[in-house]
């Protein structure tokens, strides 16, 4: 299934939706144009974006703009695009009862460690980061490539 507009439609979701969620948001939107839209929710937003993960997405040369810390709510929500693929990223999202998606999404998990629990000076915490960032960025290139035979 892919949207009325052309794109596939995924969803990244998260706990707090402040890292790990937003990076992989960032990442399918920039490495999926023209091919996918993506987004990023929590089941209990923390209502900020962890600094370390909009310095990193900066520092590559990413738009930081609209990145926001979310409920999941919205994207069930009536008007909201029906999703084609749902993605937990943490294992505690992945463990809790998700809402109705709309659509008939694929759902599947991509268990990460959360970098924003790594402690130590900056340039530890960044490598965390970078780390979780090109976990993600792999899988969104493998995904970027998706070809439904329907």
């Amino acid at each position: 299934m892919m949207s009325p507009h052309g794109l596939y439609t995924a969803a990244f979701i998260c706990t707090g939706n402040s890292a790990r969620s937003i990076l992989a948001e960032a990442i399918l939107n920039r490495y999926g144009t023209g091919r996918f839209v993506a987004f990023s929710a929590g089941s209990r937003p923390v209502g900020v974006v962890n600094p370390d993960a909009l310095k990193l997405l900066a520092s590559l040369n990413f738009n930081t703009q609209g990145l926001r810390s979310k409920s999941w709510e919205g994207l069930s929500a009536p008007g909201h695009s029906d999703l084609d693929f749902v993605f937990t990223v943490c294992d505690n999202a992945a463990a809790e009862s998700c809402p109705v998606w709309p659509g008939r999404a694929m759902t599947t998990h991509w268990g990460l460690s959360d970098p924003a629990l790594v402690e130590g000076d900056e340039a530890e915490r960044l490598s965390a980061f970078k780390e979780t960032f090109y976990i993600l960025k792999r899988g969104s290139w493998a995904l970027s490539d998706y070809r439904s035979n329907a």
